[in-house]
């Protein structure tokens, strides 16, 4: 399996802004009252993200050759590191050991998929 590095980059980074638009999304209602008054229209975001989604998705198949399990665990694995980022920095959640083993294990699927043929 050869990786193209455009199409790779390319998902990589919508999965990221997907990942951060979804953060806010669903966790804007916990420290903004106007996420928490305007659920319809946060709501209404799911569609913008949703077709971000559908780009990264098919970047990463396009960079994985036509394979769908590499750029699943490439999105659920950033999604997790963007969590955890999102989480710590805005809500000032620690990171206590077994976060960061799951976020070694987020990192290390990453690996996995760009690595291993």
């Amino acid at each position: 399996m050869n990786i193209s590095l455009k199409n790779f980059l390319i998902c990589c980074l919508l999965f990221l802004t997907t990942q951060v638009l979804v953060w806010f999304q669903l966790n804007g209602q916990f420290f903004s009252e106007w996420f928490k008054r305007n659920t319809f229209i946060l709501s209404l975001f799911g569609i913008p993200v949703s077709y971000l989604c559908i780009y990264a998705t098919n970047y990463g198949v396009k960079a994985f050759d036509g394979l769908l399990w590499p750029q699943r665990f490439l999105g659920f694995s950033i999604g997790i590191i963007i969590f955890a980022i999102l989480s710590m920095t805005i809500m000032n959640e620690t990171i206590n050991f077994k976060t960061m083993l799951s976020l070694f294990f987020a990192f290390l699927i990453i690996l996995v998929q760009i690595f291993i043929k």
